[in-house]
């Protein structure tokens, strides 16, 4: 099994985006459900020690994904994900933004344009993730909020979730 697996996280302040080509250890099926299916989901996607919970979830181009990441307090912070086109096994794209406990939009943060790859390399697939802001200081905002960071944890607990998968 390959274990120097990509990992790049580029901001580009020119752009306003945020990209990351990210690597892992598994078929493109399991990497695809990983990022499709809510109940895996929430196994990953919030940086410990915050946990991903999903309300409702309807992955189909003109469906979302409603969801909080649960703070280790119970605080929950709400978010939701507008999917704009999906070419399955292949690519995604949405609309992320926070949120309030019934899906209204919190206008204090910026939405995020999320446009994410799949491409399969034998024994890997890479994720190739673009995130979009409308304005340099959106894109600040969400850098100083600990994206990176948390992104980062997050893409972790996917590697983990997917050794485990793949034992």
């Amino acid at each position: 099994m390959k274990t120097n697996l990509q990992f790049d996280f580029i901001i580009n302040k020119e752009n306003n985006t945020v990209n990351v080509t990210r690597e892992f250890a598994a078929q493109l099926s399991l990497v695809w459900d990983a990022w499709t299916k809510p109940e895996i989901l929430d196994l990953w996607w919030a940086p410990k020690p915050y946990k991903t919970q999903t309300k409702s979830m309807d992955f189909r181009e003109g469906g979302s994904w409603f969801y909080g990441m649960v703070a280790p307090d119970g605080l929950i912070h709400w978010c939701r994900n507008d999917y704009k086109k999906i070419d399955v096994l292949k690519s995604f794209s949405g609309l992320d933004a926070f949120c309030d406990e019934n899906g209204a939009i919190n206008t204090d943060f910026p939405r995020t344009v999320w446009n994410n790859t799949f491409t399969e390399n034998g024994e890997t697939t890479t994720v190739t993730i673009v995130a979009q802001y409308e304005k340099l200081a959106d894109l600040e905002q969400i850098i100083a909020m600990g994206f990176q960071e948390g992104f980062t944890m997050a893409l972790g607990n996917l590697d983990e979730y997917l050794n485990e998968v793949t034992k």
